[in-house]
């Protein structure tokens, strides 16, 4: 019994719903306890203003006709038929002897004139009264009183009550707690089988089931799925990496190890062997450019380099790419414009934002041909900015837009050289800054769109 209350109790659910239950049952109970002192308050003060008034009253009968008019007074009140039952008086001279009232005698310190609570005999009975005792001028005794029967009752009948709620108030609490903490669970036994069937098996097409519902665990389930989502995509992006470079590094290796094995035999012409020392180099070396531009989308990939973000002005930027790539342009008889050309602001990294409006429009000038017009805007939206490079040229098939940004993929892998790197480094550094990088049929030409959102305030 110990071990499973122990079991429970290292339930997070268990104790968060016990310590809410226990903070409920506490104040229900000192609410119920604020009723019945309140309640018993209430009534003592009516009973005490009551007798009050009733010594009073007979005091000033007293005073203007004497002992006999507070007598005539005493029997009045206790014939008249209200609260008769309950009523309590004793007027006696100096001697003691009672001139009228239903006490049997005098309560012992019939000089103490203050309030007081008592047993005493009336009418051959018993009972706790609540008097008020005066000394009269001539030596005599007026005792004013209530019968507390009524009043102990009602006492009793209101804390019988507070106590039975109080209990029916734990009872529930006490079913509460186990069935907040069964609800508890189900809602979070979801994510743990999942994430233990992830742990286990590697199986990262599983999800959190879904209720459709719109509470926060149903809330929580859909981040993280979707942080599931972008996981199995990372790994599917990185198996598909590992896949291409090791596919694409077995070839040019091949061709290096090839080309040095062929300078090191001793019958090798000279001038056969440094072409080929000098083709191996170039090779490295275009494999060092690979590996730099891997590490590059890995590094924007990470956020490494959000940290030294700085307001950018994107229309200054995009206004010195155009001007750089304008000799490329001529000489390609291309036409550059900048439009639109809305003055634009974000925080963000002005060297890789610069750098990845280079790529588009060196892909462009690459892709459109001879005579192509290429336009670069930059755009103001109502929630961020919108980038955009957009030629005349042949375009890109739909089926392929979709696929545009994934590394390694080349549309046309003979057609220019290149490695398929450029827009995923693009990709990466859009979402570096928490914008998104697609692509649309210009019709004709492909428009490169990146839009960028603007920081919460």
């Amino acid at each position: 019994m110990i071990a499973k209350l122990g079991g429970l109790w290292r339930s997070v659910g268990f104790r968060l719903a016990f310590s809410y239950g226990f903070l409920v049952a506490v104040t229900m109970l000192a609410a119920l306890a604020i009723v019945y002192l309140q309640t018993v308050g209430v009534l003592h003060q009516r009973m005490a203003r009551q007798v009050g008034l009733s010594a009073q009253q007979l005091m000033a009968d007293m005073n203007e006709g004497g002992t006999a008019a507070a007598a005539a007074a005493i029997t009045r009140a206790l014939t008249d038929g209200r609260d008769s039952d309950s009523e309590i008086y004793l007027l006696t001279d100096r001697e003691g002897h009672r001139l009228a009232g239903n006490l049997d005698r005098a309560p012992d310190a019939a000089a103490n004139t203050g309030p007081t609570q008592r047993r005493v005999e009336r009418d051959g009975r018993s009972v706790n009264a609540y008097l008020v005792t005066r000394t009269l001028p001539d030596g005599g005794v007026l005792v004013v009183g209530q019968d507390l029967r009524d009043q102990e009752l009602i006492e009793s009948l209101v804390a019988s009550a507070s106590a039975a709620a109080g209990i029916v108030a734990v009872l529930l609490l006490i079913g509460g707690t186990f069935v907040f903490r069964q609800e508890l669970e189900r809602s979070v036994s979801a994510v743990r089988l999942t994430a233990k069937r992830i742990a286990t098996a590697g199986e990262l097409r599983e999800r959190v089931a879904e209720s459709g519902a719109d509470d926060e665990f149903a809330l929580l389930n859909r981040e993280i799925n979707t942080m599931l989502d972008r996981i199995e995509s990372l790994m599917d992006g990185v198996r598909h990496v590992s896949n291409t470079i090791a596919h694409n590094l077995r070839t040019p290796l091949t061709r290096i190890l090839v080309r040095l094995r062929h300078a090191e035999q001793a019958d090798t012409d000279p001038a056969q062997r440094r072409e080929a020392i000098g083709a191996a180099i170039r090779e490295i070396e275009e494999l060092t450019l690979v590996f730099e531009k891997l590490l590059q989308i890995a590094e924007a990939e990470a956020g490494a380099r959000r940290r030294s973000f700085t307001p950018v002005a994107l229309d200054v930027v995009a206004a010195d790419v155009v001007e750089l790539y304008e000799a490329v342009a001529e000489a390609q008889d291309a036409v550059l414009r900048h439009e639109p050309a809305d003055e634009v602001q974000l925080p963000g990294d002005r060297d890789l934002l610069a750098g990845a409006l280079a790529n588009l429009l060196d892909n462009a000038l690459k892709y459109a041909g001879p005579g192509a017009v290429i336009q670069v805007g930059t755009q103001e939206l109502p929630d961020g900015v919108r980038l955009s490079v957009q030629d005349n040229g042949p375009g890109v098939p739909d089926a392929e837009l979709a696929r545009l940004g994934k590394r390694f993929h080349r549309l046309h892998p003979d057609d220019a050289p290149g490695h398929g790197l450029g827009l995923a480094s693009v990709q990466a550094v859009v979402a570096l800054h928490g914008g998104r990088l697609h692509f649309e049929n210009a019709a004709p030409g492909l428009r490169a769109v990146i839009e960028l959102p603007r920081p919460n305030r």
